[in-house]
């Protein structure tokens, strides 16, 4: 085998599992021109041909497909071996994590000095939203999820869970009133949060007598993400169902008060998922140990 071949086959994993020459050469910060270049180079070496190409969609051939699957187990096994070799060197390379607003802003940014004084060769690029994010296409090495997880095909961590609570502006009770018990919800409208990959509004949820009860609260505005839930809250514009250590805060200034202090809300989990493979790079692996660390300090 040349001794190219290794490159030329990682380059073809990563345009199968991007779909595209395009975005492969973005992520491996090379020209279009070098990938196509590389993928005929492995296919003369092979003599089979591994992909149609068509100015609209990749197909894999079947000898591709079987190429695939045995070249990530052997890229798969290489870099395993090349780790084994380089145990006692300190994790260092680019991170990309992302993780919701609302944990980014109360949680990891304020522990982030530690991270960076204990791993300083790892360079983090952070990102933070609250939607579904595609691995691959975006470079994301892991990701830190609030509440139940979609089937995927990525590994999943659970780390723990945090409480939320019920709370509105003061403006906002002056106006309507404070409710004191869950049907007199259906008297209010809250600041309510919806998917922006699925659409569903997501709904409240109450522990009575052991069990979750969810509760639809009419909507004064829909928003699809935590800073902008927060701020609609802050102006009165609602009820609102959020984090109680985001929260925290702005109870403890006055600008928010809790409300429905009796009904306990049922947590949320809080996980952190990342790529399936065998092989977790060194950087991935310390960040995940760490912010699992760091995330402890917050339950019980």
């Amino acid at each position: 085998m040349r001794p190219n071949m290794l490159e030329y086959m990682d380059i073809f994993v990563r345009v199968v599992e991007l779909n595209s020459f395009t975005r492969a050469a973005e992520q491996l910060q090379t020209h279009r021109p070098s990938i196509s270049k590389a993928i005929t180079r492995l296919e003369n070496e092979l003599g089979v041909k591994l992909l149609h190409r068509t100015t609209r969609k990749l197909q894999l051939t079947d000898e591709g497909h079987a190429f695939y699957e045995r070249s990530k187990l052997l890229l798969n096994e290489a870099a395993e071996l090349m780790a084994s070799y380089s145990s006692g060197q300190h994790p260092h390379g680019r991170l990309r994590v992302d993780s919701p607003l609302a944990l980014t802003h109360t949680v990891l940014i304020p522990a982030m000095g530690d991270f960076q004084q204990r791993y300083p060769d790892i360079d983090v690029v952070l990102t933070s939203t609250d939607r579904k994010i595609d691995f691959l296409s975006e470079g994301i090495d892991c990701v830190i999820r609030l509440g139940k997880l979609e089937d995927s095909s990525f590994i999943s961590r659970r780390l723990g869970s945090v409480q939320l609570m019920t709370c509105a502006a003061p403006s906002y009770l002056e106006k309507y009133g404070q409710p004191q018990t869950l049907d007199q919800l259906q008297d209010h409208k809250a600041v309510n949060f919806f998917s922006r990959n699925s659409r569903e509004v997501m709904e409240w949820q109450f522990i009575v007598e052991g069990k979750v009860v969810n509760q639809k609260v009419k909507s004064s505005i829909l928003v699809d993400n935590s800073d902008t839930f927060l701020t609609s809250a802050l102006n009165g514009l609602g009820l609102i169902q959020g984090i109680s250590v985001a929260l925290a805060p702005h109870i403890a200034s006055g600008a928010l008060v809790p409300v429905l202090s009796q009904y306990l809300c049922a947590p949320k989990d809080v996980s952190v998922l990342f790529p399936d493979r065998r092989y977790l790079p060194p950087k991935v692996r310390v960040f995940i140990d760490w912010f699992s660390d760091v995330f402890s300090r917050y339950q019980g």
